[in-house]
Formats: C-alpha cells, sequence, structure tokens
C-alpha cells in the first residue's frame, strides 16, 4: 500500500513528464506515459510509456535513456521536491497484452461459431 505522498508524487511526475515529452521531445513521435511507480523513499521513478509504432519502441527507449539527464533537469525546474527521483523507463506492454487475448477470444468465438454452423 503506498502513501498519500508517493502517490501525489507519482501523479505529478506523471503530468510533468507527459508535458515535458509533448513540448520537448516531440520528435521521437507518440509517447503516452501510462504509469508512474515511485519508490516509498522518492529516490527512483519507474517510467511505464506506450509508443505509437510499435517497430520503433527500442529505438525510442534507447533515446530517451540517452536524455534521462536532460528530462531529469527539466523535471527539477517543473517541480517543487527536495530531491527529484532517478528516472528509469519501460516500455509498457500491457496493450500488447490485452490485444493478444482479444485475438485469442475472437479465435475461440470463431470456432465455436464454425461448430454451430456444421
Amino acid at each position: 500500500m503506498s502513501s498519500y505522498r508517493v502517490d501525489k508524487v507519482e501523479k505529478l511526475i506523471k503530468e510533468q513528464i507527459s508535458e515535458i515529452m509533448l513540448h520537448k521531445f516531440h520528435e521521437l513521435g507518440f509517447i503516452t506515459i501510462t504509469n508512474v511507480k515511485v519508490s516509498p523513499d522518492l529516490k527512483i521513478a519507474k517510467i511505464y510509456l506506450s509508443v505509437l509504432e510499435k517497430e520503433k519502441r527500442e529505438i525510442i527507449l534507447d533515446r530517451l535513456n540517452n536524455k534521462i539527464g536532460q528530462i531529469r533537469t527539466e523535471l527539477a525546474h517543473r517541480i517543487r521536491i527536495k530531491f527529484v527521483p532517478e528516472l528509469k523507463f519501460f516500455i509498457d506492454d500491457t496493450l500488447d497484452y490485452v490485444e493478444k487475448i482479444e485475438g485469442l477470444l475472437n479465435e475461440i468465438h470463431k470456432q465455436d461459431d464454425n461448430k454451430k454452423h456444421e
């Protein structure tokens, strides 16, 4: 169970990182910050992102990791917090998982429909 402070910092970081991506790193393409998880001591922030172009995910992740210092500095200018957490970026593959499950369910429904018509 996370504390009120951690939840508040997660929400603030998510909003600000989203703004930074939109205005400062728009050349990377359409990136959505899906979740932010901050450690209880507020030292590490894991930022989960979704990239519209699936084939460019790893390239974009590498570019973001190369710009972590810039992003963290920009974040420090935007939020009032004693220490800006270390940022770690991860690809959020939840939507891929949802698509896979939906595909499997659709396949099952098609098989059931085919059996009914036989």
